[in-house]
């Protein structure tokens, strides 16, 4: 705000006055949101971190078995199980807040089957193809809780940055600039009244002599 576009009147000190309260009360909000999504981010930081851990060990898992079903059924025993299957997974979206961010909440069904489901003959199979589908049916779901996890990490991340932009600017620039622009009217208002009262003595002192 350029000073010289202040205006030095007692209505535009008023509503700087209400302004500068306004953008006070905004700020002590926006810093609570703030420090609030913080401490929100870091749980689900944590939940995080035992999340990738997770998937990490089960993708090491699934390409373990995976090698070993290679070496047992072969290439294209491993590929015709796979194809076998004839149901996919159910994936369900929904949302839900945190602190005013809309974060993803991801629910699956059908994941896991049994046997039977999996649609590639008993007889023809050994047990480590059973092994291999289960340990991917429990990679899918880690992925799947993963996906939830990261995403929402990242959209309270985004809104934490957000907020920080919005407080910074309040602390350094919006109230410093309106309290800036409330002290020069303040000077210039006290300087006319100077000026009024001097010129109210010279003409009372014309008056009087």
């Amino acid at each position: 705000m350029a000073l010289k576009d202040v205006k030095p009147t007692r209505s535009e000190l008023i509503n700087l006055k209400k302004k500068i309260k306004l953008s006070e009360n905004g700020y002590k909000i926006l810093k609570m949101k703030r420090d609030g999504l913080i401490m929100e981010f870091f749980k689900v930081l944590e939940e995080a971190k035992d999340s990738r851990g997770a998937l990490l060990e089960k993708y090491a898992r699934a390409q373990e078995m995976m090698a070993i079903a290679n070496t047992i059924e072969g290439a294209i025993g491993v590929k015709a199980a796979a194809f076998s299957v004839r149901e996919n997974p159910d994936i369900t979206l929904r949302s839900k807040n945190i602190m005013g961010v809309v974060v993803p909440e991801i629910e699956s069904s059908k994941v896991r089957k049994s046997i039977a489901e999996r649609g590639y003959g008993v007889i023809g199979t050994t047990p480590v193809i059973d092994d291999t589908a289960k340990v991917f049916e429990e990679l899918v779901e880690a992925i799947i809780q993963s996906a939830e996890i990261e995403t929402t990490m990242k959209r309270l991340l985004d809104e934490i940055e957000s907020t920080k932009r919005r407080v910074n600017a309040l602390e350094f620039k919006v109230i410093p600039e309106l309290t800036e622009a409330s002290n020069f009217i303040k000077m210039r208002l006290d300087e006319m009244e100077r000026e009024e009262l001097f010129r109210l003595k010279k003409i009372k002192a014309r008056t009087t002599a």
